[in-house]
């Protein structure tokens, strides 16, 4: 075979594994798409039903912390000066979900070093983390990182959820920390996720607007026994509510991007079959001119 042949037909080989490797990797993200998009329905239905019943629980309790005297059944409530920050950052096991473990860690970092810079120079920031990517990246990055509740995802359900909201709260209680947040994703649509930090412990107040008045409830039975029985059980809903947002936030933008995957291999393959058509056609061509040249060099 002639160097020229030999070069153009292993250019012709290595464009047509290209164009066999860019189709396998379609059908993965493909799939991938279509099972995100299965996980997205069920995790959807579940953060949408619950998310107005605890929103409405805890503006209760934000209503009733804002009315109350300070109090032993309010020390959840206790605001004290901030030396010790608890932060409870979620995020997913596993990735291919575009930019929505990477928001997570950037939302974590920047909270500390705009709000917590001073408490972090002195190694008492403590990140718990819910969801293994975060974990792994906030770890390399030297912080203060604790893996107890780090596979919550593994069998989500609320009663692993309310161990962690527990273990907060007493933590909180025993002045471990004086300030706990929430760092989450917040589920808009498939597309769309709010990343948040949110005030956890203490229980914050109501804000109060002007023109409003501030709401009372009537309470049976007797209002302390009442708030302690509530207190905790609001606060294990808005921790649950949390990762629920999460999850569903994570499915959405898995779906989101193995679908874009799905169409850049799309144009790829576009690209790559017109470059395999020039490639063929440029090599025939090349074989037609030495097949006439060769006959002609015959007859002359």
């Amino acid at each position: 075979m002639h160097p020229k042949q030999a070069y153009m037909a292993g250019q012709l080989k290595e464009v047509r594994n290209r164009i066999k490797s860019v189709q396998s990797t379609q059908q993965i993200t493909k799939a991938m798409k279509m099972v995100s998009a299965a996980k997205l329905r069920r995790a959807q239905d579940a953060i949408l039903q619950m998310r107005p019943y605890a929103q409405k629980l805890q503006d209760m309790l934000s209503n009733i912390v804002s009315a109350s005297e300070a109090g032993s059944e309010m020390a959840l409530a206790a605001e004290r000066p901030v030396e010790k920050v608890l932060l409870i950052v979620i995020s997913s096991d596993r990735g291919l979900a575009g930019a929505f473990n990477a928001n997570v860690v950037k939302l974590t970092k920047s909270t500390i070093a705009e709000k917590y810079a001073d408490q972090a120079k002195n190694g008492n920031v403590t990140i718990w983390n819910i969801g293994k990517k975060a974990y792994e990246n906030l770890t390399k990055s030297n912080f203060k990182t604790d893996a107890t509740f780090k596979d919550i995802f593994l069998q989500l359900s609320f009663e692993k959820v309310q161990e962690a909201a527990a273990a907060a709260r007493q933590a909180f209680l025993n002045k471990e920390f004086d300030v706990v947040e929430i760092i989450y994703s917040q589920f808009k649509n498939a597309a769309t996720q709010r990343f948040v930090a949110e005030r956890y412990l203490p229980i914050p107040r109501a804000e109060k607007k002007e023109g409003s008045t501030q709401a009372d409830f009537i309470f049976d039975p007797e209002k302390n026994t009442l708030v302690a029985e509530l207190m905790p059980r609001i606060l294990n809903t808005q921790l649950y509510k949390a990762v629920l947002d999460s999850n569903a936030s994570e499915h959405g933008a898995r779906m989101t991007a193995m679908d874009k995957a799905s169409e850049n291999a799309n144009e790829m393959l576009r690209s790559l079959k017109i470059s395999y058509n020039r490639a063929r056609q440029a090599a025939i061509t090349t074989e037609l001119t030495e097949i006439v040249s060769g006959a002609a060099a015959l007859q002359g």
